[in-house]
């Protein structure tokens, strides 16, 4: 008596499984990659906003210069408090923050739970994609 045998036979079958299986892990991979990248902040968006949120009071630019706040070129490296055309406040200045991406992020949403006593007078931004499209936007401007 024969038996019956699928299509995909010799090991077929077993191969087929192998590639549907690699392609949705590649599929799936490509979109945690997607996220990963998304992330990271969209700069145009982060420009805009920039404008509208933070431009009445910080310059960033080729001719940035410091005005209510101090100038952001290079901020991100940049030890609190320490550029010489500002007067920042004692508790940004004896701060010890170094800004890094996290550390600005965190400033951003809530500047007086992490420099108690900063001068800043901003109640901060609770969204997630806008604080990475700003810090997208501010990190195109390296230091002089």
């Amino acid at each position: 008596m024969l038996k019956w045998q699928p299509f995909f036979c010799f090991g077929l079958e077993l191969e087929m499984n192998k590639v549907a299986v690699m392609t949705l892990v590649l599929i799936l991979g490509a979109g945690l990659f997607a996220t990963q990248a998304n992330a990271q902040g969209d700069a145009e968006a982060g420009g805009k906003l920039f404008k509208r949120v933070c431009g009445g009071c910080h310059q960033i630019g080729e001719s940035a210069r410091a005005f209510f706040g101090p100038q952001l070129n290079g901020v991100v490296g940049r030890v609190a408090g320490s550029t010489t055309d500002y007067q920042y406040s004692d508790a940004m200045k004896s701060s010890g923050i170094v800004w890094t991406r996290e550390k600005l992020a965190a400033y951003i949403e809530d500047p007086k739970a992490v420099v108690s006593g900063t001068r800043m007078i901003f109640w901060g931004i609770s969204d997630r994609e806008k604080i990475d499209d700003l810090l997208a936007y501010i990190q195109t401007f390296p230091a002089p």
